[in-house]
């Protein structure tokens, strides 16, 4: 079970620390003092997590039960690992019988367990790529992509939402029947017609906003649950 975040005391920090002015703008300033007192970023530490996004999906889990029964995992947008990590331990991967795969533009540390490609998504290669890494079939596709920002917001709200898209096309073609897919998102952005597709392929598909994703971030994930798989479009859905 997902415990809610511990307090300072157990990482060896005390929250409401403030940095020094200096030279940093304020902003960065104000960036760096939220970083330092989050609850989850020391907790992340505590547990020896990479990124304090994987509460995000250890929260999504402890719901929606995604995780359980994953044989092989593949996760778009990886870095620094946090959700690799998490596949890894429960699928049982290792490198002798490696069951994760894990795509990113920017370089990433390795991990037990995980083929890391460090590759664009959009590379028309990638899709075959994460498929023959994975050994198989995965049964869970997660993406916590996001685009690099231009500092324009609608702009970067699109090439967010268009990570998602292709994320989404690229499950429906390679998920195991019955298998899940999670993807990054924002509120009130996901587009009807996508919605619609994977309504069409799988048996649920709902919004969640897990605890530890900040609570003034746009930021919710789509969930699509239970494949109908490549021939199964026209099984009635759950009640």
């Amino acid at each position: 079970m997902t415990k809610p975040p511990i307090g300072g005391n157990r990482t060896g920090r005390k929250l409401g620390q403030k940095v020094k002015k200096g030279k940093l703008k304020a902003s960065s300033r104000r960036w760096i003092e939220r970083h330092i007192n989050d609850p989850y970023v020391q907790r992340a530490k505590l547990e020896g997590y990479r990124a304090r996004a994987a509460f995000k999906l250890l929260e999504i889990d402890e719901k929606h039960q995604i995780l359980k029964g994953a044989r092989r995992i593949i996760d778009l947008g990886a870095a620094p690992g946090s959700w690799s990590q998490i596949a890894a331990k429960v699928t049982n991967s290792t490198d002798e019988d490696i069951r994760v795969a894990a795509i990113d533009f920017l370089e990433m540390a390795p991990l037990p367990g995980v083929n890391i490609l460090q590759l664009d998504f959009l590379d028309p290669e990638a899709p075959r790529l994460l498929v023959e890494a994975v050994g198989g079939e995965p049964d869970l596709v997660i993406s916590d992509m996001a685009a690099p920002t231009t500092g324009h917001q609608k702009t970067d709200h699109l090439r967010t939402m268009h990570l998602c898209e292709v994320a989404a096309y690229f499950a429906v073609e390679v998920l195991a029947e019955g298998g899940h897919f999670l993807a990054k998102t924002f509120q009130g952005g996901t587009e009807r017609d996508l919605l619609n597709m994977l309504k069409q392929n799988f048996r649920q598909v709902i919004h969640v906003k897990p605890a530890s994703s900040r609570a003034e971030s746009v930021e919710m994930f789509l969930l699509a649950k239970g494949f109908k798989g490549r021939s199964g479009k026209d099984q009635p859905d759950e009640a």
